[in-house]
Formats: C-alpha cells, structure tokens, sequence
C-alpha cells in the first residue's frame, strides 16, 4: 500500500535536505530518499575533505618560499598516511549528524534506490512513495569516459581516500577536480601531468586568469599538455600507460595512477524518468525558470542533478531553497546566478564572478576591461606572491562592476566583495573610495577598479 506525502525528496545533499527542512517548516509531511551516505557529496567526497587537503598544500607552499622571507627550513616532508587520517576526522560522523537533524524534525529518511512509478510516485525498494511534489537532487558523479581501458580510472573519491600516495599520476582531462587535487598531489611530491581535450584549461573561466595558474602549476613541476585526444589506457604491472594524440602526433605516457579529470554528470540515469513524465535527452532534464521539469511540473530539480548550473555547494543550498520556496509559496522565484562567486582551489587560488569578457561582448555590454599584474606591488612583494592577478570590467556609463576575475593575492577572499557589490549595486566609484584596512590584499581592491 502507497504512502502519502506532500513532497519527496530524492538525495540528502545541500539542495535536498534544504527542500526538506523548508517544506517541513511549513507544516508539508516530508520523505527525503538516500541511496549512499547521508549527507551529499560536499561533506564527505568534496568540498570538506578536499579543503582539508589543499591547506596542507598551502601550507608547503609558504614553506616553499620562506628563503624570500631571510628563514631557513631543513627537509620537509608529508606524512601522506596520517595527513589522510587527519582529512577523515573532517568526515567522520557526519552521516550520523544528519540523520540525527532528520530525526529531530519529523522527516522520514527513506534508504534505498529511488526510481519513478508515475508521475506522482517514487518506488524505493517495493516501498510506494506518493507524492504531492517531487524533487530530484541527487547529485552528481563522475563524467563516464568512453575510451579503451577506461576501468583502470580512479575519481576523486578514490583519490580523497588513497592511504599512500603514489610516485606519479595523469589525470584525463584539466576540469576543477583535476586542478586542484593535481597542485595538492605535486606539491605533496607525486609528479602530475594533466591532458585536457580543449585548448584552454578551465574553459569557463577567464583566459588571463587560467594562463596565470597554468604558468604557476608548471612553475611547481606539473605537466600539462591541451587539445588532447586520449584514445587508450593499458596496464603492465604496477604501471598505467595513456596512449594519446597530440598536434597530431601519437604519443605515449605512463604513470603509477590515471585518474578521471574531466568533472561531473547529473546523476539522475537511474530514475526511470519516462516512468514519471520527465523530459530526459540522455544527459539533463529541461526544466523551466522555476526548476520544474518542462514535463511534468509537480518535479523539481536542485542541486547538480541541474546539468546547466555550476555544481557548486552553495549554489546547490540556493537552489534548495529556492525550489523549498516555491512548493510552500506557489513558484514565483527564478534563480540568479550572475552574482554568484565561485573559486578553484589551485595554489593560489582563482576565484571568479559575473561576466568574462567574452560573455559581456556577446551581451553588447560596453565595458572597460581593467588588467593589473599584482606581483610587483607592495602587498603580493610582501608575500612573496608568485600569482597575483587581477581583471575586473566596469560597464562605461553606470560604473557597475560586471565581472571580477582573481589569480592568487587572496583570490578566494577578495571575490566576496566584488560580488557584494555586483548583488547590491554598488559602483566602482565607491568601492575605490572605501577605506579599508591596510596593509591587506582587500585594501587593492581600490586600485583594481
């Protein structure tokens, strides 16, 4: 016999388990669907633990300079295994708290695979889940790869749980994962090579910003070869071998791991969607302006289960209760996404908001592209920077900012105060008449617009 619900949730990730606690706050019964661990990708294969990681890779990186600062340090070395260990205490627990959280609130956590049954119907396992709306956010998973040898791939969960770390590792593709995962692991002493399929690593991102970190990873010993063709992945022994084109010659390299740099897929293939009327081409769901399927309107998507949105944690929360907000309120809120900064955690960093240039000019935007090299100015000498870059455009007329683009130089931080002022209108003007603490990398800001 089916069980009543007025919403049903499919994923505990950022997104799902903020529809959950909106609807729920309104007085809706809730079920929320969980296949794997509760709690999503970002407390538990991403974001948390990664960063975990990546402060251990600053942290070699400041030791890295301290003869430009008159210190002398003897051999440095990182102990990978307990590094690891110390990474896991991040993670530990977490399924627990949440599950705890759901309890609490009254929401029932249902485990199993989830698949449609109809329109207004979710099987889990032989358990009938009728639904006044449905929400698919189930996240991501790893873009699959379609060449030979592609089971000898690891992802990044692999990599966030490798208790040894190995002597050398190519990553297919040069996306977000691949990036920051390849600067924590050269820096840590496994030697990366990366080959991207594109010409430009990154390539959403701005141009002059991904040039500045390719030169940097290159500076630390990464390689990194673009318009790549991977064609195979053949294993001898203990060893990995990538046969590959490039300008048009074909070449070969081996290394102890390969690992699938290319980013993340909506992980939403195994729902039966035709079963619940939602318009599926084989890679996303369409959806309106209010993330309802195009199809059936009574299902929402959040989160990365959206293939045409940045699968970003904070995004995913946004978008959750935005899609909370109108299954409580009737849909009148459309998501915005131009003021939303986003960082890759390289090191340095590069952060990111609004427009790049080639989106403003394709926007008819007249605008006025300000470039600063930052290296040479007190503050990135101060720290002995080896990135410090910066462009931000200002639309002529009205002073707005319409885009920031950060290389190192606090790049991760800075951002937030030019997306401040993009979401609330602020115009350069008064962003270069501010007063601000000084010396800081914020205390540029003046001097960037």
């Amino acid at each position: 016999m089916a069980e009543s619900f007025d919403v049903v949730v499919l994923g505990t990730g950022n997104a799902g388990m903020v529809v959950a606690g909106v609807a729920h706050a309104a007085g809706m019964s809730v079920a929320i669907v969980e296949s794997w661990d509760v709690g999503g990708t970002c407390p538990l294969r991403g974001c948390v633990p990664k960063k975990v990681l990546v402060a251990a890779a600053q942290t070699l990186a400041a030791i890295d300079r301290a003869s430009e600062h008159k210190i002398s340090v003897g051999d440095v070395s990182l102990d990978w295994g307990a590094l690891m260990a110390r990474e896991r205490t991040f993670v530990e627990g977490t399924p627990a708290a949440f599950i705890g959280s759901l309890e609490s609130r009254g929401i029932e956590l249902v485990r199993g695979p989830a698949n449609f049954s109809g329109s207004h119907q979710i099987d889990v396992d032989g358990r009938i889940l009728d639904a006044g709306k449905i929400v698919i956010a189930t996240g991501s998973k790893p873009r699959p790869l379609a060449i030979d040898g592609a089971a000898h791939l690891i992802t990044s969960d692999d990599i966030l749980e490798m208790t040894a770390l190995p002597d050398s590792m190519i990553f297919i593709g040069g996306g977000v994962i691949a990036m920051e995962l390849g600067h924590v692991l050269q820096r840590a002493g496994c030697s990366v090579t990366i080959l991207e399929a594109m010409p430009q690593l990154l390539p959403r991102m701005d141009p002059g910003a991904i040039a500045e970190i390719e030169r940097e990873s290159e500076r630390i010993g990464m390689k990194i070869l673009k318009s790549v063709d991977v064609k195979s992945i053949a294993a001898d022994g203990n060893t990995l071998t990538v046969s590959f084109v490039h300008d048009g010659v074909e070449k070969s390299l081996s290394a102890a791991r390969v690992a699938n740099g290319t980013g993340r897929v909506p992980n939403i293939d195994g729902l039966d969607l035709e079963a619940g009327g939602v318009t599926y081409d084989g890679l996303r769901i369409e959806v309106d302006e209010y993330l309802r399927s195009v199809s059936n309107l009574d299902v929402y998507v959040a989160g990365d289960a959206l293939s045409h949105t940045a699968q970003l944690s904070p995004v995913a929360t946004y978008e959750g209760r935005l899609v909370g907000d109108n299954i409580v309120d009737g849909d009148s809120k459309i998501p915005e996404y131009i003021y939303m900064p986003s960082a890759v955690y390289t090191v340095p960093a590069v952060a990111t908001v609004g427009l790049t240039e080639a989106e403003a000019d394709a926007a008819g935007k007249d605008y006025e592209a300000k470039t600063n090299d930052l290296s040479s100015w007190m503050s990135g000498r101060t720290y002995a920077e080896t990135v410090a870059w910066s462009k931000v455009l200002v639309e002529n007329g009205t002073g707005k900012i319409l885009g920031a683009h950060l290389a190192g130089h606090g790049a991760e931080e800075v951002i937030h105060i030019f997306a401040f002022a993009m979401r609330y209108g602020v115009p350069a003007s008064d962003l270069s008449s501010t007063v601000y603490a000084y010396p800081t990398f914020m205390s540029d800001v003046k001097n960037l617009v």
